[in-house]
């Protein structure tokens, strides 16, 4: 990856890290499976226990479940765990290290290095969106502006979350292991595998402010069109607060080093 400074624009730089992490992409199995199989997978597994009649008087159906659950499970297979993996190992290969020596600046290997999951989240949310439409006849989206807002919403913040789960990984090995608290509460209390619609409105009103929650309310919203324009506005601010604190928490603890 020594070849990946020899552009002098910001733009080609992160171009050419991007091109050389999809490389290492295509040649890791595992992580090309987690990455691009699994958030597709993993829908059919919520079809399998999904009550319609429950659904109903949720006011949801059955295509409005499953594709905000698939693009959430993107976010935090596609981009999360796997991100927070590759940042960890090449921290932990010295890769990280070799490139701050270079033109590189540190936002550029950091959003370099997320190019490649994130245009692959990317993608596979193009694929849930399509095969949604045509197996469980989900429509296009009432509010397609919320709907791509939830997605910028959820695939930034989840990119920033996987620096800040690499900061406090030690090891590689342990990389399997750190981004499970974060991906097993996202799934259950953030609206991914259980609507909130399913909690009690306290709760739910609660559950919202986690950190994916606003971006699967705003995916959903945006194909039911029935989130009004203060819900929406609130989980657009929710959403960009923990953007930013994210940010933040990289600028402050990311580790380009080792840890001993």
């Amino acid at each position: 990856m020594s070849g990946v400074v020899m552009t002098t624009t910001p733009a080609g730089r992160m171009r050419a890290l991007a091109r050389a992490e999809f490389t290492l992409l295509v040649r890791s199995r595992s992580t090309l499976v987690t990455a691009a199989l699994v958030p597709l997978l993993l829908p059919f597994s919520i079809a399998s226990f999904t009550d319609d009649k429950m659904l109903k008087e949720m006011g949801l159906d059955i295509g409005q479940v499953l594709l905000p659950a698939g693009i959430g499970f993107a976010m935090l297979f596609g981009v999360y765990s796997t991100l927070a993996a590759i940042y960890t190992m090449r921290r932990e290969e010295l890769v990280l290290k070799r490139l701050r020596t270079g033109e590189l600046r540190d936002g550029e290997i950091l959003v370099g290095t997320a190019l490649p999951m994130i245009a692959t989240g990317l993608l596979q949310t193009v694929v849930l969106v399509v095969g949604s439409m045509v197996l469980v006849d989900v429509g296009l989206p009432k509010a397609p502006h919320l709907a791509v807002l939830g997605v910028v919403l959820g695939f930034s913040v989840c990119a920033a979350l996987a620096a800040v789960t690499s900061g406090v990984t030690k090891t590689a090995e342990s990389a399997q292991v750190t981004p499970m608290p974060f991906t097993f509460v996202s799934m259950i209390m953030s609206g991914v595998a259980v609507p909130l619609e399913a909690f009690p409105d306290r709760a739910a009103s609660v559950l919202g402010l986690l950190p994916l929650s606003p971006a699967i309310e705003l995916i959903r919203g945006g194909w039911t069109g029935e989130l009004s324009a203060y819900d929406a506005l609130g989980a657009v601010l929710t959403g960009l607060a923990w953007t930013v604190l994210a940010v933040f928490a990289v600028q402050r603890w990311f580790k380009w080093e080792p840890r001993r």
